[in-house]
């Protein structure tokens, strides 16, 4: 429970230091810059060799890639239903999707289900939340950026190669079995632990609970898919295979984290409705805060 406390408090320094007439206007923005440059690469380059690709653990593997098939045909469909915007439907197709199952996923599954969860709360997040933060959140983001007036195929290829994720991403595999100096590795590991405080800070910073008439029904679409939906049709897919356990607890209760915060910070820079985006992952914290022991007490 202490990293959803720390959180709520980088969240509430964030919100407060908005109100100090000392800080400039495009403080939000500077900080998901860093965050986007230099401390998402980080924690990728730090993550990359802990890697295991097995063909055990299916089940917390498989979740967070049927529960993205999922989401996005829902967006797209609510999208269409509602007429959202480009930007708009761009966001929820990023913070919609992953959820923050290590930064609060790790320490939240340790203290309701005990050590015994933890390689399958590890598994979900490795093969599930951080590959797709690291491949699909970018082509994501490339696509529906409004900084790409009409996305080519060139222009696409070109903008997720050079995506500082991607990057890392790739620099870290092709060293995955290198060795890397002390000093390089101290650097990773200090630079990848400040992401989670930067950008909730920016988040705060941009925390706003005025919403315009056209942000309302996507701000409850989101968080009706993430808390709710995402844990049920999890719930649902594994029940209707006849699976049951504790992997499949733990794939459930991984399923209703909130939204991961390092998408969030993606979706802001990529310009996909920054405001709404924040109130996304504000606001799912929040509230996930009281969900997820409800959650868990469902389960149990």
């Amino acid at each position: 429970m202490d990293n959803f406390y720390l959180v709520l408090a980088y969240l509430v320094i964030g919100y407060l230091l908005r109100r100090l007439p000392a800080m400039p206007e495009n403080s939000g923005i500077v900080l998901n810059i860093y965050v986007l440059y230099v401390a998402l690469p980080a924690l990728i380059l730090k993550n990359v060799p802990l890697l295991q690709f097995s063909s055990a653990l299916l089940i917390p593997a498989l979740t967070p890639w049927l529960l993205l098939v999922a989401v996005v045909a829902m967006v797209m469909l609510l999208s269409k239903l509602f007429g959202w915007s480009r930007e708009v439907t761009g966001a929820l197709l990023i913070v919609l999707p992953l959820g923050n199952t290590s930064f609060l996923g790790f320490p939240m599954t340790q203290a309701l289900f005990g050590s015994s969860a933890m390689p399958y709360a590890v598994v979900y997040d490795q093969v599930g939340s951080f590959i797709a933060l690291a491949t699909y959140v970018t082509i994501v983001a490339a696509i529906y950026s409004p900084q790409v007036s009409q996305p080519t195929v060139k222009g696409i290829i070109v903008k997720i190669i050079s995506f500082p994720s991607f990057i890392a991403l790739a620099v870290g595999l092709l060293l995955r079995n290198a060795s890397m100096p002390p000093l390089a590795d101290a650097l990773i590991a200090n630079l990848a632990a400040t992401l989670v405080p930067v950008v909730m800070i920016a988040v705060g910073f941009q925390l706003s609970f005025r919403f315009s008439k056209n942000e309302i029904s996507p701000l409850l679409s989101a968080l009706t898919i993430k808390l709710l939906m995402m844990p049920l049709l999890a719930w649902a897919i594994w029940t209707s295979l006849g699976q049951t356990g504790l992997a499949v607890d733990v794939s459930i209760f991984q399923a209703a984290m909130p939204p991961m915060i390092s998408a969030g910070a993606i979706a802001i820079m990529a310009g996909l409705a920054p405001r709404l985006v924040s109130g996304i992952i504000g606001l799912g914290i929040l509230i996930g805060l009281m969900s997820l022991p409800i959650v868990f007490w469902l389960l149990r």
